[in-house]
């Protein structure tokens, strides 16, 4: 049996005003052709097939396009929602798609035989058995209760995903006995587990109630396909307990790393795995540089004959505030085919060097920067209930923060 594990495609996103449509249509094409390639027998999506819960038609069109053209190979597709998939939109294609060998998982507010799938090899016998478990909404599996602490919720949550997976994973077995022969039984997720390396395009889930996911909480199947982290790695030093990550950058802090998806064999009575992370291409330069004027004027000069252009992210270090840096800035790159997308002045650390604190525009800052910011101005006493209240202050910020953007993926 042989599985493809990938996660956070992120289709419609908008990254900086442009569009990646040209990026995701070339990586859906690179993918269908390794699946062929490697006579791939299912495609796990784990989770943020989408970027907003409202994705732009052409994000959908790529989207029920890759379902087709991917039933040309008899592979079968698993789509697991994520925090940033609206489960209404996913549900809306979910019968039709189901008749296209794709199973659409949206959320864990079904059955949960429901989350038990049946995985197919390509001789149409069963290969494994999957726990097909999307992005864990808190109202789905957890009944709040009045006058909980927050330690009470954190505690109380990670019981109730812990609990859920117990319960999916009992029938896959359950599911196993009656195939008739021990298959391995794969699981998903789209979560943050504990001790993973997250990167600036990654957005914080269960805000105030659970900081991660121990990897003990996750039941004792062969393989656990996971999404939400976009850097690909393994979890609690376990290969079978792994992120593929995003196919494609989704920030400029990404490009440190190599993208992937997992091609998964399993063989033998003792369901042996074999995990082969297979490189993403490379869609559309980009590139991240940090310096002074003078010093990214010689390090962009690489760009001035590069075929494709490039997108860049640079950090300007400078003594002192240039009121015109965008023009300076601009006057370096003219000649070049690149596109500067993000333009920041490096902070300088005012309590050790005397420099006077450079001035920021807001258009260089995130919210949570601009909060924090803010916050650095209050003057919070050295005692253990000033610096309390501060930590109380900071988590209610990031809770209203967060559930504002999370608003319309939540519906």
């Amino acid at each position: 049996m042989r599985i493809l594990h990938t996660s956070d495609w992120h289709l419609g996103q908008t990254f900086f005003t442009k569009t990646r449509k040209s990026e995701h249509d070339a990586f859906l094409k690179w993918l269908l052709a390794l699946s062929e390639k490697e006579c791939v027998d299912a495609i796990i999506v784990a989770g943020d097939i989408f970027d907003t819960g409202t994705p732009p038609s052409y994000a959908r069109q790529l989207y029920n396009q890759f379902v087709v053209d991917l039933q040309k190979q008899r592979c079968q597709l698993v789509v697991l929602g994520g925090n940033h998939d609206s489960v209404s939109v996913l549900n809306e294609s979910r019968q039709l798609l189901s008749c296209l060998n794709t199973h659409v998982i949206a959320s864990t507010g079904i059955p949960t035989e429901e989350q038990v799938i049946s995985l197919y090899s390509k001789d149409k016998e069963v290969g494994a058995i999957l726990c097909a478990i999307p992005f864990i909404r808190p109202r789905d599996v957890l009944l709040s209760q009045a006058g909980d602490s927050g330690m009470d919720k954190r505690r109380a949550l990670g019981e109730a995903i812990t609990e859920h997976y117990k319960a999916v994973y009992e029938a896959a077995l359950t599911q196993r006995e009656a195939v008739g022969k021990s298959v391995p039984i794969i699981a998903t997720g789209h979560l943050t587990a504990l001790g993973v390396s997250q990167s600036d395009s990654v957005r914080d889930i269960y805000i105030g109630t659970l900081e991660g996911f121990a990897a003990d909480g996750f039941p004792p199947a062969d393989y656990i396909a996971l999404g939400h982290i976009h850097r690909p790695q393994t979890v609690a030093k376990s290969d079978h307990i792994r992120y593929s990550g995003s196919p494609i950058p989704l920030s400029f802090d990404e490009l440190k790393h190599a993208k992937h998806v997992n091609i998964v064999d399993f063989s033998g009575d003792k369901h042996t795995v074999q995990v082969n992370p297979v490189e993403v291409p490379v869609f559309q330069a980009m590139a991240s540089h940090s310096g002074t004027l003078k010093s990214l004027e010689q390090q962009l000069s690489v760009y001035e004959n590069s075929e494709q252009t490039v997108w860049l992210s640079l950090e300007v270090q400078s003594q002192g505030y240039l009121s015109d840096l965008q023009q300076r800035i601009a006057a370096i790159t003219e000649p070049l085919n690149a596109e500067v997308l993000q333009l920041r002045r490096a902070r300088q650390n005012t309590a050790h060097n005397g420099v006077p604190e450079q001035k920021e525009t807001l258009s260089e800052l995130t919210p949570a920067q601009v909060f924090e910011r803010r916050l650095a101005l209050e003057n919070f006493e050295e005692d253990e209930a000033a610096q309390s209240r501060k930590t109380r202050i900071s988590q209610q910020f990031n809770a209203i923060y967060q559930e504002l953007r999370s608003e319309d993926s939540a519906q």
